[in-house]
């Protein structure tokens, strides 16, 4: 869920790679065999659905949205940047630097840039923090759907769009691995923390199996200072559906405003 530069997706390769390692030398060894699903909602839904799936990561609005029966949570990441907190994150809100609202309130009647309809630092996040603000159901001028955080920096950056809410941890990483998509940018605000976007594993693989890979994803971790500060990953730590209700407590919240839909 963070491939953002070919650096970066070679390290979470590497992380795969080394729990790989690590699950072979245990009693039953796994084999784990890096996939990408590709970027398209369709194709990532199919892809966490799978039975054969060991290790992978979602959002927490889709695992909340009918994805929970069919996987298993590994566990929670702790990110160090800023706007986690342990393991919980929160989304950004940015606008362009020169022109743009100062505030989100100021921001009625502006053109939105959304990554997807079923994100929850996204969409989820925004539409909980403008809630409060619609009027008969509306805020924004338009909502620009643009398939991923990158997109929506980029259509936020070249005018296209005006504001949009951005994973604090896709921003970290943007502004080290693509400075100059964030370099016209700034925040005016931020979401509520929810817990972070959680690692899975299909549903078929058993509790100690879970167990098991949790260990050897921390154990990387632990063993490579290096690997642990590039991909920001401090920690994985056990959790459960019930850590991600904050998400559907946040939909509900917005929907008893009158905001059912980001608009």
């Amino acid at each position: 869920m963070y491939n953002v530069s070919p650096l970066l997706r070679a390290d979470w390769i590497t992380l795969i790679d080394r729990v790989a390692e690590t699950l072979q030398h245990a009693d039953a060894p796994v084999i784990l065999t890096a996939v990408d699903p590709g970027e398209e909602s369709d194709a990532l839904h199919a892809f966490w659905r799978r039975d054969d799936v060991l290790l992978s990561q979602t959002c927490g609005y889709p695992l909340m949205h009918g994805l929970a029966p069919h996987v298993r949570l590994v566990g929670t990441p702790r990110f160090a940047v800023p706007g986690c907190y342990r393991e919980t994150y929160s989304s950004a809100i940015v606008v362009r630097a020169k022109g743009c609202p100062a505030t989100l309130a100021a921001c009625r009647g502006a053109r939105a840039a959304c990554n997807s309809a079923d994100s929850h630092s996204g969409m989820n996040a925004l539409r909980h923090a403008v809630a409060p603000l619609a009027r008969d159901g509306r805020f924004f001028g338009s909502v620009l759907h643009t398939g991923s955080h990158l997109g929506s920096l980029a259509a936020v950056a070249n005018g296209e769009a005006d504001v949009a809410a951005i994973d604090c941890v896709t921003l970290a990483f943007a502004a080290e691995h693509c400075p100059a998509l964030v370099a016209g940018l700034r925040q005016i605000g931020s979401t509520r923390e929810v817990a972070g976007l959680p690692f899975i594993a299909s549903r078929r693989a058993g509790a100690s199996l879970v167990t098991r890979l949790r260990v050897a994803m921390r154990q990387v971790l632990h063993d490579d200072a290096g690997l642990r500060s590039r991909l920001r990953l401090q920690d994985i730590v056990p959790s459960t559906v019930a850590n991600y209700l904050p998400i559907t407590a946040m939909a509900q919240e917005a929907r008893m405003r009158g905001y059912g839909a980001l608009r």
